[in-house]
């Protein structure tokens, strides 16, 4: 069976609402998130100045994921990426596990980003917590039943914030450094007096690797949405391709700015490094901005969940994982079903969240900690072996290259697994490691049910890759 007949038909129905615009900042939005403003504190506790390494390290290896999802994407786009070239290289329990895995891990995102952005919002708004929470899930929900379009236009927005806020720092850091600023002595001597560049020795380094691994989840979202894309070879191909300098901008420039303005170890930068940034350069109303930004942030990882949670669990269901009748449609081209299910999902988040928040909740924040990893090593299985099948069958398709093929493949996998022992060792990181792979064997050994009682036969791989319309 070729491509053609086999993705076409279940790729029917989802609409091309996005355009390239919306594809370019989705992928910056996916880098930014709150963990950047507020987690940048600990690995710098950990690292010293250093962190920018850890920060660019830890980048590199997923642009290099990102690079070869990319190159998946612009030959074959389709629904459900990840999941899709998990079955098309390793067959229907991989596309299995991996489409469950990752729905699993962005519906307790959204539960998670609701009480994140219920927390901010009760400092302003005198209402419960849960409450605020409840509204957010509901408005966000509601942005996406909508249309792909009204997704696109919000995460649009959200991200432009987000990049704005963080264009704006850099500016008054550079400043700053420069002794262009008020009262600004100038110079980078703080990347090194207080115990060098790397006080805690180059262990710290990777150890702070490790924490921050995790930190660039989101930006595989862009080659989510590409079945929904106008453009979907050349909107992936630029996003994935500007990964490299919004990673340098974004994170590794912005953190040395912080290391930079501040003593690496003063206690301010490890818990709010942004805002003791701006309130050392005496920016007015500097916390209250900061934690606007950080809401920001929130609510467009929480509008990028409910769209993620929602498109993998409609490629699921279209491949027979899933029960039939949340594929359906309505007629602007949109899962209500699936957006619904993994919203009343996030709920049991939520109610944890409030009912047992340092059991349960632990438990599942801990369950999706490392489960990214298990998906960035699908992904790199699985472009060695669609690699090497387009290139015997449609090598006119290999528009968008990985590089060093197969060798630096080869080498992330060996970092991931380098990340995935480091985590094993550590004391602190270990239960993360141990929950999320609970999560990944609870849902690897759904398979063999589905396979039995399920109503049609697993989806095999194609045997041919002749390109999709």
């Amino acid at each position: 069976m070729s491509e053609t007949q086999h993705a076409a038909p279940r790729s029917a129905g989802l609409r091309t609402g996005l355009r390239r615009r919306h594809m370019t900042m989705l992928a910056i939005g996916g880098a930014v998130g709150a963990g950047l403003f507020v987690g940048s504190g600990a690995v710098i506790g950990t690292a010293g100045p250093a962190a920018v390494l850890s920060y660019a390290a830890a980048g590199a290896l997923v642009l290099c994921v990102l690079r070869a999802l990319g190159e998946m994407v612009v030959a074959r786009p389709v629904a459900g990426s990840l999941a899709e070239y998990a079955r098309m290289a390793l067959g229907p329990f991989a596309g299995f596990t991996i489409g469950w895995i990752y729905w699993y891990l962005y519906v307790i995102l959204v539960g998670a980003e609701a009480v994140a952005g219920a927390a901010i919002l009760a400092a302003w708004i005198d209402l419960p917590a849960w409450t605020l929470a409840a509204a957010l899930l509901v408005v966000m929900t509601a942005v996406n039943l909508v249309s792909v379009r009204s997704f696109g236009e919000f995460e649009f927005w959200f991200a432009s914030i987000k990049v704005a806020a963080i264009v704006v720092f850099i500016v008054l850091g550079v400043l700053w450094v420069l002794g262009l600023w008020p009262d600004s002595p100038g110079g980078l001597g703080n990347l090194t007096a207080h115990g060098g560049f790397a006080p805690n020795g180059a262990g710290a380094i990777f150890t702070a690797i490790v924490a921050v691994m995790f930190a660039f989840g989101g930006t595989e979202i862009v080659t989510i949405a590409a079945a929904e894309s106008s453009e979907p070879g050349r909107a992936v191909a630029k996003a994935t391709g500007n990964v490299l300098w919004r990673v340098a901008i974004f994170y590794v420039f912005s953190i040395l700015l912080v290391v930079a303005i501040l003593p690496w170890n003063a206690a301010e930068v490890l818990t709010s490094p942004f805002v003791s940034a701006l309130e050392h350069l005496d920016v007015p109303a500097a916390g209250t901005l900061m934690q606007a930004v950080i809401l920001t942030a929130v609510l467009s990882v929480l509008n990028s969940a409910i769209y993620v949670s929602s498109r993998m669990l409609y490629v699921l269901t279209r491949d027979g994982d899933a029960p039939a009748g949340l594929v359906k449609l309505n007629r602007r081209g949109v899962p209500v079903r699936a957006i619904l299910l993994g919203t009343v999902a996030a709920w049991a988040a939520v109610i944890a969240s409030y009912t047992s928040p340092d059991q349960v909740f632990a438990f599942l924040m801990n369950s999706i900690g490392v489960v990214l990893a298990f998906v960035y090593l699908a992904i790199l299985f699985s472009h060695l072996r669609l690699r090497a099948r387009l290139r015997r069958e449609d090598p006119d398709s290999l528009t968008y290259r990985m590089w060093l093929f197969p060798y630096l493949t080869w080498i992330v996998i060996a970092a991931l697994g380098a990340v995935l022992v480091s985590m094993a060792l550590m004391d602190e990181r270990r239960s993360q490691l141990v929950a999320s792979l609970v999560s990944l064997a609870v849902v690897a050994a759904a398979y063999p049910l589905r396979k039995r009682f399920g109503k049609t036969p697993p989806v095999a791989a194609p045997q041919t890759l002749t390109k999709a319309p």
